[in-house]
C-alpha cells in the first residue's frame, strides 16, 4: 500500500515535467507511504515517477520505487528501461515468479513489483489478466516511449488523472493532484472548477461515482480498467473486468452441499493469499459473521498458531450493554486462539477528528467514519496490515436490499402504467409530510418502485433527482445529471444477471460497494498507514461464486460461515445484521444539527457539512 504518482508530457508543446510539482504530489501522500520515498525524472523531463512506500512485502532497499527493469545489465540511465510506480499488493506474486522463471527470467529483488515489471515484459497490457490483487500502477515504456495505467478489477486502489495542454498526471488522491497544481510554475493546467457530475453525484449517493470527481480537470481511472499514453495523445480506459457482465454469464445449479464445498474452499483459497506478507496480518474483527468467518480461516491460514492479532472497535455509549459488540468479538477471539485488542471510542473522540477525518477522506464520502476510527486504533497498537469484511453482504446477499427490493418490485411493477401517470403528483402530495416523518425521497416510492434498478436508488440514495434544484442551482443540477445519466447506468447494470439475486448483487457492487466502501477502506486505512485487505473481494473468488449468485439458489452468510472450523458460535450465526453503527448515526445527527444553516439532519446534514467544507471549491 502506497502512493503513487506520474506525470508525462505527451505532446509536442507541452511544458516539461516541473520536479517542483512531481515533489509536491509525492509529499501530500505522506501518510500513505511513511517507510520511504522515492523519484525519478527522465533525462528529457518528459516523464516523472514518483512513488511513497509502505513496505509489506520485501522491506529491503531492493523493493523500493520507482522501480526499474533494464535490458542493459540493470542500467538505471537506460531510456528504454522499464519504470513503474505501483500502489497495492499481488497476492500471487510467487506463483508469477516461478511460472517467470520457468521461461527464463532472473529476478533481483523479492518484491511483487518486479514480477509486474516482468509480467509487461512479456505480456505487455495482457498482464493485467495474470494479477489476483489489489492494485493501481503507472508504468513507464522506454522503448514505446509510452505510459500504461491500470487499476485492479473492483477499483479497490484509487488512480485519478487529468489530462491537459499535451500533458498526463495521475496520482493516488485528488487532493495530492491539487497540491502539485499549487507548487508547479505556473499552477493552472489542472481545470479545477466545481463538476457538476461529481456534485450532484454525491448529493444523489452520498459519495462521488465514477469516473467523475469534484473538479472538472479530474477523472478516476474506471476500476477494472487500463490507459495507454504515449506521444499520439491518450487512448480511452480499456476495460478488462466487468462486474455485472460477469453476473449475467451462464448461472450455475448445484447441491447445496456441493455450494458449501465450494464457498468454503474458495474462501480458504482468498485466505491464504490475502496473507501474504512479510510483516504480520491482523484482522478487524467485529460481532459479524463475515469478520468471524475471516477470523477463523485467517488462524487456519497461520496454521493455528496464536499470533494472529484482532481489533475490535467498541462505543463508550454501548460498553457493558447488549449492543456492545466487543463483548461477543472477545467470544470469537478466544474461540479461534487470537490476540485480540478492543478500542472504545465516543463522541468527543468524533468531535475531536472531524477536521482530520474531512482532510483525509480525499472525495466527500457520507461514510467512512467507523472505518477512520479502526484503522488509527490499528496503528496505535502497531497494526500494519489487517483484514477485513468487506464485501460480505454484496457477495452472500446479507443487505436488506436482497429482499426488499424484490419483494417492493412484485408489489408495484404491476401498477407501473399507472405511477407513469399518478407518480409525480402523488409525490407532490406526499413528500411534506414524510419529509417530518422520515425522509421525503420516500415520495418517490410509486415512481421509482416498480423496477428493480429505479428502486435501487430509492434504497440507496440520500436525495432523489428531484430534490437536488431545492439547494443546487437548477442549471449546476441538469447538466450534472445530463452527465450522470444515472437511472440508464442502473439499467444497464442489472440488465444482465437473470435472477433479481444477481441484478442486486451487480447493483450494490458496482455503485456502492465500489464508489463508497472500497473508497473508503482506502483513505480511512490510507490516513493512518494501514493497509486494509478485503479477501472477500478478490478477482478469483467471485469468478468462482459468480455463476452461483446468478443462480436460483445463491450463496448466502451461512453457507459462508460453514467454512470456518471450528464452528462459529450460535450467537454470532443467529445476530441480524447491525447496519450502520448507531452511535455513529447519532454523532452524525448530532453534528449536523448543532449548524441549523444545513438545513438537513443526519446523513443528509452531514453530507451537507462535508460539502462546506471541500477547500477551494466554490459552489
Amino acid at each position: 500500500m502506497c502512493g503513487i504518482a506520474a506525470i508525462f508530457a505527451y505532446g509536442d508543446g507541452a511544458a516539461p515535467v516541473d520536479e517542483r510539482e512531481l515533489t509536491a504530489l509525492r509529499t501530500h501522500m505522506a501518510p500513505r507511504g511513511p517507510d520511504g520515498e522515492g523519484q525519478w525524472i527522465s533525462g528529457r523531463h518528459h516523464i516523472g515517477l514518483a512513488h511513497r512506500r509502505l513496505a509489506i512485502i520485501d522491506l529491503s532497499a531492493s523493493g523500493v520505487q520507482p522501480m526499474v527493469l533494464s535490458d542493459k545489465d540493470g542500467n538505471e540511465n537506460d531510456a528504454d528501461a522499464l519504470r513503474i510506480t505501483f500502489n497495492g499488493e499481488i497476492y500471487n506474486y510467487k506463483e508469477l515468479r516461478r511460472e517467470l522463471e520457468a521461461k527464463g527470467e532472473t529476478f533481483t529483488t523479492n518484491s511483487d513489483t518486479e514480477v509486474l515489471l516482468r509480467l509487461y515484459r512479456r505480456y505487455g497490457a495482457g498482464m493485467v489478466h495474470h494479477l489476483r490483487g489489489m492494485f493501481a500502477f503507472a508504468l513507464w515504456d522506454g522503448k514505446r516511449e509510452g505510459l500504461l495505467l491500470a487499476r485492479d478489477p473492483f477499483g479497490i486502489k484509487p488512480l485519478y488523472y487529468s489530462l491537459a495542454h499535451g500533458a498526463c498526471r495521475a496520482a493516488s488522491q485528488v487532493k495530492a493532484l491539487i497540491a502539485g497544481q499549487n507548487a508547479a510554475s505556473p499552477p493552472g493546467a489542472i481545470d479545477l472548477s466545481p463538476n457538476p457530475a461529481g456534485i450532484v453525484g454525491f448529493y444523489t449517493w452520498g459519495y462521488v461515482p465514477e469516473p467523475h470527481t469534484l473538479y472538472k480537470g479530474i477523472k478516476a481511472l474506471p476500476a477494472g480498467s487500463t490507459m495507454w499514453i504515449d506521444g499520439k495523445g491518450p487512448r480511452l480506459p480499456e476495460p478488462f473486468f466487468d462486474v455485472a457482465a460477469e453476473l449475467a454469464q451462464m448461472p450455475a445449479e448445484i447441491s447445496k452441499a456441493e455450494r458449501i464445498e465450494t464457498v468454503a474452499q474458495e474462501l480458504r483459497r482468498s485466505i491464504a493469499h490475502h496473507m501474504v506478507a512479510d510483516v504480520p496480518v491482523g484482522v478487524f474483527l467485529s460481532a459479524g459473521r463475515d469478520s468471524a468467518t475471516i477470523t477463523a480461516l485467517a488462524t487456519e491460514a497461520a496454521g493455528g498458531a496464536s499470533d494472529l492479532h484482532a481489533l475490535t472497535l467498541g462505543f463508550e455509549e454501548y460498553r457493558g450493554k447488549p449492543e456492545d459488540e466487543t463483548l461477543l468479538a472477545t467470544e470469537i477471539a478466544r474461540q479461534y486462539d487470537c490476540r485480540h485488542h478492543t478500542h472504545f471510542v465516543q463522541r468527543a473522540d468524533f468531535e475531536a477528528d472531524t477536521s482530520a477525518l474531512l482532510e483525509a477522506m480525499d472525495q466527500p464520502t457520507i461514510d467512512g467514519v467507523n472505518t477512520y476510527f479502526v484503522a488509527k486504533a490499528a496503528a496505535q497498537a502497531g497494526m500494519k496490515v489487517a483484514l477485513s469484511g468487506l464485501g460480505g453482504d454484496e457477495l452472500f446477499g446479507g443487505y436488506p436490499s436482497f429482499r426488499q427490493i424484490p419483494t417492493l418490485v412484485g408489489l408495484l411493477s404491476p401498477l407501473r402504467p399507472i405511477s407513469r401517470l399518478l407518480g409525480t403528483p402523488l409525490r407532490h402530495l406526499t413528500a411534506p409530510v414524510l419529509s417530518c416523518l422520515t425522509s421525503p425521497k420516500y415520495a418517490s416510492l410509486f415512481e421509482y418502485g416498480g423496477k428493480i434498478s429505479d428502486a435501487y436508488l430509492l434504497r440507496r440514495g440520500l436525495f432523489m433527482p428531484w430534490e437536488l434544484s431545492s439547494f443546487l442551482d437548477p442549471d449546476l443540477v441538469r447538466e450534472g445529471q445530463e452527465a450522470l445519466e444515472t437511472r440508464t447506468h442502473l439499467a444497464e447494470t442489472a440488465a444482465g444477471p437473470g435472477h433479481s439475486h444477481g441484478k442486486i448483487a451487480a447493483l450494490e457492487m458496482v455503485f456502492y460497494m465500489r464508489n463508497q466502501l472500497l473508497r473508503d477502506a482506502d483513505w480511512a486505512g490510507m490516513a493512518h498507514g494501514v493497509e486494509i485487505r478485503t479477501p472477500l473481494v478478490d478477482v478469483e473468488l467471485f469468478r468462482a461464486l459468480a455463476p452461483l449468485i446468478a443462480g436460483r439458489n445463491p450463496p448466502d452468510k451461512r453457507d459462508m460461515a460453514a467454512s470456518a472450523s471450528p464452528p462459529l458460535p450460535d450467537n454470532i450465526l443467529n445476530r441480524p445484521k447491525t447496519g450502520f453503527c448507531v452511535p455513529v448515526h447519532d454523532w452524525l445527527l448530532a453534528a449536523s444539527s448543532e449548524d441549523p444553516a444545513h438545513g438537513e439532519r443526519g446523513l443528509r446534514g452531514w453530507a451537507r457539512r462535508i460539502m462546506t467544507a471541500q477547500k477551494g471549491l466554490s459552489l
